[in-house]
């Protein structure tokens, strides 16, 4: 039977060396867990995971908090958490919250109970309640994307008001000066950042903001459709729609077209995050990219820095977007249809 002596000899380190990749590979060089890891396989090596995670009081097991799986934006970010928590050799417990709060508390409740290490949250809600917010005996935890607006962990986001404001920039040189804004869900600090980029923009420009022009939605192909049927309808309706995420963008391009209009002759359609569907619309749809997989990867490495009671440079990272300007958004119309 293959044994850590045989790993040993084939990775070409020490028996040390390889324990310790197998328990703290992010204490070891990439090149090395490389190896030894390739020689665990060319061995047959299998260690037993019961007894490292009872010396080493770690399950090397990731909670991962999820509102929605289905969102394309969050199906990039788990991509990048899946790849750096392998690289660190962690499984990744995937929760699909949707975004009840008794769900991601439960789930959180593995961590106290030894079955997970730490928590990576992707919504603005701290599942360890009062103990998290007050620094007690503080869990690993790590909020990315959507951030509480006091987060009591690291955290990774973006600006999202600097980000809206440039959208709305955009569509402000274009000549637009009636541009709608159908917003995510209801007390989300996304919601709130860019609707906040939006009036900035609007106010810089001597607009004021038209409340009128501000519709609600919940970040879904179906909010996008349906709001943009409310904007079409207004008596004086925007020459240019600001979508906060793509998938809206996206059902407002179809409901716009349904009511006769074109896209961007009649009308602007603009959205965020930049999606995979987004260069593929019919226009491509001009948006805000931001890295969704670095979300993912910064998150893991900062759980990972906990664990190891490591200092972070820099706490409440925040990742960098640009501006990507596509076929869905051109110059105002003179005379609006």
């Amino acid at each position: 039977m293959p044994n850590i002596r045989k790993v040993a000899e084939l990775a070409g380190v020490s028996v040390a060396t390889v324990s310790r990749t197998l328990k703290t590979p992010e204490r070891v060089s990439p090149q090395t867990r490389d190896r030894v890891h390739s020689a665990v396989e060319q061995a047959g090596y299998r260690p037993n995971l019961m007894a490292v995670q009872f010396r080493s009081r770690k399950t090397r097991n990731l909670v991962v908090l999820v509102p929605v799986i289905a969102n394309v934006f969050f199906a990039r970010v788990i991509s990048g958490i899946q790849e750096a928590a392998q690289s660190f050799n962690y499984r990744v417990l995937l929760c699909d919250t949707w975004g009840r709060e008794e769900v991601e508390t439960a789930y959180a409740e593995l961590v106290h109970a030894h079955q997970a290490d730490g928590v990576i949250q992707l919504r603005a809600f701290n599942p360890f309640g009062e103990t998290c917010r007050h620094g007690d005996s503080l869990p690993p935890m790590v909020n990315a994307c959507e951030v509480l607006d006091a987060p009591p962990c690291p955290s990774v986001r973006l600006d999202n008001r600097a980000a809206a404001r440039a959208m709305t920039e955009h569509l402000l040189a274009l000549g637009h000066r009636r541009i709608g804004l159908i917003k995510g869900p209801q007390g989300s600090p996304l919601t709130r950042e860019r609707i906040a980029g939006y009036e900035d923009a609007l106010r810089e420009a001597g607009i004021a903001p038209d409340p009128e022009l501000l519709c609600r939605g919940n970040f879904t192909l179906q909010a996008g459709y349906e709001a943009a049927g409310l904007l079409m309808r207004c008596a004086d309706r925007p020459t240019a729609i600001f979508c906060e995420n793509d998938e809206m963008a996206i059902g407002a391009i179809q409901r716009i077209r349904q009511g006769g209009f074109r896209v961007p002759q009649d009308v602007s359609v603009a959205g965020f995050d930049d999606i995979p569907f987004a260069a593929f619309c019919d226009p491509p749809l001009t948006t805000i990219a931001q890295p969704a997989e670095a979300f993912g990867r910064h998150a893991v490495e900062m759980l990972v820095a906990q664990f190891e009671q490591r200092p972070l440079d820099t706490p409440h990272l925040i990742l960098p977007y640009s501006l990507v300007v596509r076929g869905s958004t051109a110059a105002a119309p003179r005379c609006p249809a």
